[in-house]
């Protein structure tokens, strides 16, 4: 008897591409996988659509026609280079692109049009996962912390599922205590150097961290960076681009230049001339600041240590890892390739499997992680 199929579609903040994956629950099987990049056009598009600006509305409806399109036409062509039973294939679990996350504002707004995917797919489509568990006062993010639990939960061994896509996130999985688990948003995870590496050499991310590598932390910006209050701020908690961002990361820069001589502990004083600091010293304090508020959130769980399970574009990154690793001594940092799925299907493996709770009308949020007042079957069907 043939397994049943889910497609899951996720594309992330960093915006370096669409993940795709058709996968099967009970056990988890993934049957085929893709990557599509963004057309430059499109990516830049969807990039200025998450800043206001004018005639936003005019130029979201096209963007959302064009990677609805996009999307639809990409898994017909999975689908065809994977020889898939198109009959096997339940529903597509479609995340979409978001443009815009005000949790404080009670909105969440994906774009990709789902009509447009079921339309060119001739499958179910369910997109819209977010806005259901804000109505019911939720931050609506993140929600991939129920499908690790469903997973990834061990019942002898404290587990932390770090996922480092854009924004790093963690869902925690207290051994054997499935009434336990919570998440959050950490902060910054590839965001802010992807964008800085864009910026400085044209390249859409920094292969192996080997450009932070190069550069030197600079402390000062830093300390002022790790100042941001989302890091203070108590959980359930979600960011985004909103929140960090390349004005914002420039603005730091000038704060810090702004205090032109500063007093070390030796009465002597060291003038931070940023505009002069390589590129790469910027970027290796980027890649800091992303290890410290990662570090600092798993620390502030209290469970003494266990397995950091690493997913998201940031587990390929060898100098983010190794900095990691130096910050968190009780855990063993490993790649959920070992648990069967590789850090780059993760998210996209858990949009299908949200799609399966909703056709199932099972919930797929967990209140604890988004502070909605209750479970709730997520998304809309299409």
């Amino acid at each position: 008897m043939a397994q049943e199929m889910y497609i899951g579609v996720m594309s992330g903040t960093s915006l370096d591409g669409i993940d795709f994956v058709a996968v099967s629950f009970d056990p988890l099987a993934l049957h085929a996988s893709q990557t599509v990049p963004f057309p430059e056009e499109l990516r830049e598009d969807l990039l200025a659509l998450t800043f206001p600006d004018d005639n936003e509305i005019e130029r979201m409806g096209v963007a959302d026609v064009a990677l609805g399109r996009l999307v639809g036409e990409s898994i017909n062509q999975l689908i065809h280079d994977h020889q898939l039973n198109k009959a096997d294939i339940r529903a597509i679990g479609s995340h979409g692109q978001t443009i815009r996350h005000r949790p404080e504002s009670g909105f969440s707004l994906q774009i990709g049009d789902p009509n447009l995917i079921a339309e060119i797919t001739g499958l179910p489509v369910i997109a819209d996962f977010r806005r259901r568990d804000m109505a019911a006062g939720g931050q609506g993010a993140p929600l991939v912390p129920a499908f690790h639990q469903a997973m990834f939960q061990h019942p002898t061994i404290n587990r932390i599922i770090l996922n480092l896509g854009g924004i790093a996130n963690i869902s925690v999985l207290p051994a054997g205590q499935p009434d336990a688990v919570y998440g959050f948003d950490t902060g910054p995870a590839n965001v802010l150097m992807d964008a800085w590496c864009f910026q400085h050499t044209g390249q859409i991310y920094d292969h192996d961290g080997l450009w932070a590598a190069a550069g030197t932390v600079h402390k000062p910006l830093l300390t002022q960076l790790l100042s941001h209050e989302y890091f203070s701020r108590p959980h359930p908690k979600s960011t985004g681009r909103e929140d960090f961002n390349l004005e914002w990361l420039q603005q730091q820069i000038s704060d810090v230049m702004a205090i032109d001589f500063h007093e070390d502990s030796y009465g002597s004083f060291e003038y931070h001339d940023l505009n002069n600091a390589p590129p790469q010293d910027i970027q290796a304090t980027l890649l800091k600041l992303t290890a410290r508020s990662v570090a600092d959130a798993i620390e502030q769980t209290n469970l003494g240590g266990g397995e950091v399970w690493l997913c998201g574009g940031g587990a390929y990154n060898h100098t983010l890892w190794q900095t990691l690793a130096e910050w968190l001594p009780e855990w063993t940092l490993k790649s959920t390739k070992e648990l069967g799925l590789a850090p780059t299907w993760v998210e996209a493996t858990a949009f299908a499997w949200l799609a399966r709770q909703r056709i199932e009308g099972l919930p797929g949020n967990l209140p604890a992680v988004t502070g909605a007042t209750g479970y709730r079957v997520l998304g809309g069907r299409w």
